[in-house]
């Protein structure tokens, strides 16, 4: 396994499992794990927990401070993992600061999506909202990882480990 500096940004619409599978990597890594859902303005999270989807202008200020988060991850050469929706492709170029950003598609049929956020407890996001970002969500075109979702969490670490020589 290659032991580089890098920041894993784990992406995917709302019940892909950013949180858990990211959280889970970061811990078998080592790496300091950092949730993009922490860096929204209040009123963000009213709109969302109201079933009122962003745009982009809601976005841009959080946009710009999860782009800062890993800035400051590369500045001080600490590899991280990051668990943020980035689901237009615009937004993923904001955020590839550095060839050391690395991206992770989480890709989840949306009947499952569905049943997953059915189950859901004490979250922000509004289940209503799924369609929205599915309707949002551009998927990547290029070389980015794309994990498919149907494989347990320990599994999805262990591809992404695999696929990514960490």
């Amino acid at each position: 396994m290659v032991n580089r500096m890098m920041v894993i940004v784990v992406f995917g619409v709302t019940g892909a499992g950013k949180t858990r599978v990211g959280s889970a990597l970061a811990e078998a890594l080592g790496w300091k794990f950092v949730d993009a859902d922490d860096y929204h303005e209040e009123a963000n999270l009213a709109k969302l927990s109201e079933g009122i989807p962003l745009n982009d202008e809601d976005r841009q200020p959080w946009l710009t401070r999860v782009r800062g988060t890993i800035q400051e991850s590369l500045t001080q050469r600490r590899s991280a993992v990051l668990a943020c929706s980035a689901l237009k492709r615009a937004y993923r170029r904001y955020l590839r600061v550095g060839p050391e950003v690395v991206f992770v598609y989480l890709r989840t049929e949306t009947h499952v999506l569905e049943e997953r956020l059915k189950r859901r407890r004490g979250h922000f996001m509004n289940p209503a909202l799924l369609q929205s970002q599915l309707e949002a969500l551009e998927e990547p075109l290029d070389d980015t990882l794309t994990v498919d979702t149907t494989h347990s969490p320990v599994e999805i670490v262990g591809l992404i480990r695999d696929s990514l020589k960490i």
